[in-house]
């Protein structure tokens, strides 16, 4: 009996000790699990909506670039978002920005997306995450790095090329830990990650090379992340856009039949929400084209039916910031057609931030949907017009040949491409001596041209070339021994399309009636170390006026009497000026072209100045004609309190012509 009763107490006991050490088990289990359970993104196919923390979701969306905005705007544009009824923000990342060289990777500053998710975070912005690595965004080359073209001239890019998918995971095995822990199922803010961009749109449609691409984001970010395409809203674009185990959106405007548009989609996913991953509520610009508005109640409607149907929407651009420096790409429309700097987009928020009435209608519309935050409605950032800056002439195109600005010049038999002479941007200089005797006067042709060329016969200017004018040939008085010189501007690569490798500079043979030109030498003007146009500012007034067609350096200074708290965004017009670039403290404002249109003035943020007592340095690189010659008392700028984004263009001038025939 008692040897019963101990059999049974020990029974019990071991029984109690192992119910005990499942349950710690199975709380250690919960515990570690806790984060999944209570951060879970996915699709649900058969309700035809997004679940979140087991919730159905969707999002309302608007896309912000941390590359074009100053890292010191984030948390005041996220704001003004989230004020807006986002719950969601999406960007782009860019290739080039974060590895402008091979194998040199940069992620700080303005490149520090890490610190950008977690922003959005705090913000409760959900991030949906588009890596490309094929961007288009109306950036140089889509922000693809120009230097692949550098390693293998024969690359095909958006390929199974081994050059290029080679360099794409070495990017992605860089990029992709470093966004792995920001995902949401990890706690972080992204909530879905996009495999390339507008595939089927592209004319390679190498499917090999779109399924290896899904494989390798999720070799880097796991199975459980939710990855979505995006194309067109027709089915010819989703025909190759679509990507087996990919979740398909599509994109298209305001005005559209939102009905109508989802429904290319629906052909390609039969379950699952709506999506719309580029809704516009603007467009972009060009130059020489009239600045583009899209109409608030065309937005405003479009957006309300949208969301009437339970779709999910990101709006393209909601804030598109500024193509600081070089950074603007150009698009292939009827010929050859540079960006201008502003990206303004005509977007809810202007390129300085500020709300306008469309982000006021937007909001109205959001408002139905979603709670608004309990945020003050959002107001203009100050402006401030600092007046006129009075500058110097003080080098030209000749001068700058022998100083740090120009690198080492490189001699080769035929003409070479930024490419090869590893330029991503600015201007090479190609000069050679002439044999033989011309007619006069004598057919000088580049049909190679990549974009605009200056030409100099013994230094002086006398025809101007250009791919945007489809001009490529110019009749020209040349003689035996003399020196041609050919300035050649890099105007910005293509961002779209089949020709996105585009070639810089002199791409083929120049030629005189047909004779080959040959033993070239190149003088590489990138402009993009900023800190080597310190020199200008020792360099004294010239005394000659600057020539016309003659790239030429103007300098000036001029304080603020403001303290840092006081300072405020302004705009530096460049009426009067022709064709070039600015710098301001060692920054590249951009390119400006007024008398081509339609911007007229940049956008000069306040982190960009120097509160008193420190002196601002400004610095204009005109590549045409100034307004300071012999007929003008003054050179000067203006910094101005409002932007001029939508002053005359060619084509706003011949319609206005047209439409006063009619009348």
């Amino acid at each position: 009996m008692m040897c019963s009763t101990f059999e049974l107490l020990y029974k019990m006991i071991v029984k109690i000790v192992f119910v005990c050490i499942i349950c710690g088990l199975t709380h250690a289990s919960n515990n570690g699990n806790s984060l999944t359970e209570s951060h879970s993104f996915s699709i649900d196919y058969a309700n035809n909506q997004f679940v979140k923390d087991g919730k159905p979701f969707r999002y309302v969306s608007g896309a912000m670039h941390y590359f074009r905005v100053p890292v010191h705007y984030w948390p005041d544009r996220m704001k003004k978002m989230r004020a807006a009824g986002l719950n969601a923000l999406e960007t782009y990342v860019e290739w080039v920005s974060h590895e402008p060289q091979p194998g040199s990777y940069v992620f700080e500053g303005n490149l520090d997306i890490e610190s950008y998710f977690r922003l959005a975070q705090n913000f409760n912005l959900s991030v949906i995450l588009r890596p490309g690595p094929f961007i288009d965004a109306e950036r140089d080359m889509g922000g693809l790095p120009f230097w692949l073209m550098t390693v293998d001239p024969s690359i095909k890019l958006r390929t199974m090329d081994k050059s290029y998918v080679s360099r794409v995971e070495k990017w992605f095995s860089v990029l992709l830990p470093r966004i792995k822990p920001y995902l949401y199922n990890n706690g972080g803010p992204i909530i879905t990650v996009q495999v390339e961009n507008e595939y089927g749109s592209y004319s390679a449609c190498d499917r090999d090379y779109t399924n290896w691409l899904r494989d390798l984001i999720r070799k880097h970010l796991g199975n459980n992340v939710v990855l979505f395409s995006t194309d067109g809203d027709g089915d010819g674009y989703l025909q190759c856009g679509k990507i087996p185990g990919v979740y398909a959106t599509v994109d298209f405007g305001a005005g559209a039949n939102a009905q109508e548009a989802f429904k290319p989609q629906r052909h390609f996913e039969l379950g699952g929400p709506r999506v719309n991953s580029e809704f516009y509520p603007g467009w972009l610009d060009l130059w020489g084209e009239p600045h583009s508005k899209v109409d608030k109640q065309d937005v405003a409607k479009t957006l309300d039916d949208m969301l009437a149907l339970n779709a999910s929407v990101s709006m393209y651009m909601f804030h598109g910031g500024t193509s600081f420096g070089f950074t603007s790409g150009a698009l292939p429309s009827n010929t050859y057609t540079p960006c201008i700097t502003s990206y303004d987009y005509d977007a809810p928020l202007s390129e300085a931030g500020d709300p306008t009435e469309k982000y006021f209608s937007i909001r109205d519309v959001i408002s139905k949907y979603l709670p608004l935050p309990d945020f003050p409605s959002p107001v203009p950032n100050a402006k401030a017009a600092y007046g006129f800056v009075h500058l110097h002439y003080v080098a030209n195109l000749w001068d700058v040949l022998s100083t740090p600005i120009a690198g080492p010049f490189v001699r080769s038999v035929h003409p070479l491409t930024f490419e090869a002479l590893g330029q991503a941007n600015g201007y090479v200089l190609y000069c050679t001596k002439l044999h033989g005797h011309f007619p006069d006067p004598a057919l000088l042709e580049m049909k190679g041209l990549a974009d605009r060329a200056y030409i100099y016969i013994d230094m002086e200017f006398v025809a101007l070339l250009s791919r945007s004018g489809s001009l490529f040939s110019i009749p020209v008085q040349a003689a035996d021994s003399q020196k041609l010189c050919i300035l050649v501007e890099n105007q910005g690569r293509i961002a779209y399309g089949s020709g996105i490798k585009d070639f810089k500079g002199l791409t083929s043979q120049v030629t005189i009636n047909g004779q080959v030109l040959v033993d070239w030498t190149h003088h590489p003007l990138p402009f993009n170390e900023t800190a080597r146009l310190d020199w200008l500012n020792k360099l004294e007034k010239k005394k000659a006026f600057p020539a016309k067609g003659t790239l030429s350096l103007f300098r000036g200074s001029f304080a603020i009497r403001r303290n840092e708290s006081e300072m405020a965004d302004t705009y530096l017009s460049l009426s009067g000026w022709h064709k070039g670039v600015v710098f301001l403290n060692g920054v590249n404002l951009g390119r400006y072209w007024p008398v081509q249109g339609p911007q007229v003035t940049l956008y000069v943020p306040k982190y960009f100045l120097r509160a008193w007592p420190s002196k601002n340095r400004l610095i204009i690189l005109e590549q045409d004609y100034s307004p300071c010659n012999e007929h003008a008392l003054e050179c000067i700028v203006e910094f101005v309190a409002k932007p001029v984004l939508d002053g005359d263009t060619p084509a706003k001038k011949s319609s206005i012509k047209l439409f006063k025939k009619h009348v």
